[in-house]
């Protein structure tokens, strides 16, 4: 299949919703439905309610699972975060299980029922994995953030390659948790992998108008993917304070691991400030540990201690239907170009 221009990136922990994939598919581009944090079972139903409302071509993302966390680094900042988690009347997990995010029985549902696009984030699958969705037909696509990384993906026998520079909200997709993240912006990136590869390149990280999306083009990219950008349409799902401070934060981005372990790109707030010097690499079991506080400050609406992902283009997210701004975007882009 040819790629779509347009690519909504694949948003876990609610705001990609089936709505949000169908809306971008009708808009004209392809829509990614997250798995991230979802058992085989709710992603089996995900994709059923995605099909019920489009018969477009669409993706699923899986999270490739890493080695485990050093266990006395997560307990240390265990003790850091005690205090705080008294504060609020909350209880952090004493002991966290390991945690591989369902891969296997993942892996086995979606070559039992097949998807058109697959996309891969924080590796990429084994051999015989690779292969396996290569023999149903799906489309596979590897995110990358360093051009190592991108010939390693292209051995692996991936059918693009999805370039996620450093402006990029949420996590960056490195391979290896503990990886330090490559800071050229993204159109150095993508002149850095497009030298080691000659698979198709998707390009993400701080795009969210048509300008931006024909420079991508120009570079060398057939498509871009967006995230922070359709976090405030109508499908998406994101806390309604959480939308609101995309548009009115003046505090900047800055990546972080202090949520979950792995870096990530956010607005900055007091939670950051006070415990990133602290936080150790450790995903996802600082993502469990962090887990009640993070939904006690979304109880309360704290935006300083919520975990607010967001590139660095989030005050141009606009309202609206994510199928009318996928229509905005590729008309934009073309008249760019």
């Amino acid at each position: 299949m040819q790629l779509p221009v347009v690519v909504a990136a694949p948003m876990a922990g609610g705001a990609s919703t089936p709505a949000l994939v169908a809306a971008v598919n009708e808009g004209g581009g392809l829509g990614f439905l997250p798995a991230g944090y979802l058992s085989a079972d709710a992603l089996a139903a995900r994709i059923g309610a995605v099909r019920q409302l489009t018969g477009r071509p669409f993706g699923v993302n899986l999270f490739v699972p890493d080695v485990p966390a050093d266990r006395a680094l997560v307990d240390a900042y265990r003790e850091r975060l005690r205090p705080e988690a008294e504060r609020h009347g909350v209880e952090l997990p004493e002991r966290i299980a390991p945690d591989r995010d369902d891969w296997d029985a993942k892996v086995e549902a979606l070559l039992a029922d097949p998807v058109p696009v697959l996309s891969y984030t924080f590796g990429l699958p084994s051999p015989a994995e690779a292969a396996a969705f290569r023999a149903v037909g799906t489309l596979q696509i590897g995110t990358v953030t360093t051009p190592a990384e991108a010939r390693a993906a292209t051995e692996a026998g991936m059918d693009a390659l999805c370039v996620q520079g450093p402006e990029a909200g949420g996590h960056r997709g490195t391979h290896r948790q503990a990886a330090v993240p490559d800071g050229r912006p993204l159109p150095e990136l993508l002149g850095a992998v497009r030298a080691v590869t000659p698979l198709p390149l998707i390009a993400a990280g701080g795009l969210a108008d048509g300008a931006a999306i024909a420079a991508v083009l120009r570079a060398g990219a057939v498509g871009a993917q967006l995230g922070t950008a359709y976090l405030r349409t109508d499908e998406s799902e994101a806390d309604p304070r959480y939308q609101q401070a995309l548009a009115a934060h003046r505090g900047g981005t800055t990546v972080t691991r202090a949520f979950t372990g792995r870096p990530a790109r956010g607005l900055r707030n007091a939670f950051i400030d006070r415990y990133e010097p602290d936080a150790p690499v450790g995903y996802p079991e600082v993502h469990h540990l962090t887990r009640p506080l993070r939904a006690a400050a979304t109880r309360r609406g704290d935006l300083e201690a919520m975990h607010l992902w967001a590139g660095t283009a989030h005050r141009l997210a606009r309202t609206g239907s994510a199928a009318g701004l996928t229509e905005e975007l590729l008309a934009q882009a073309s008249a760019s170009r």
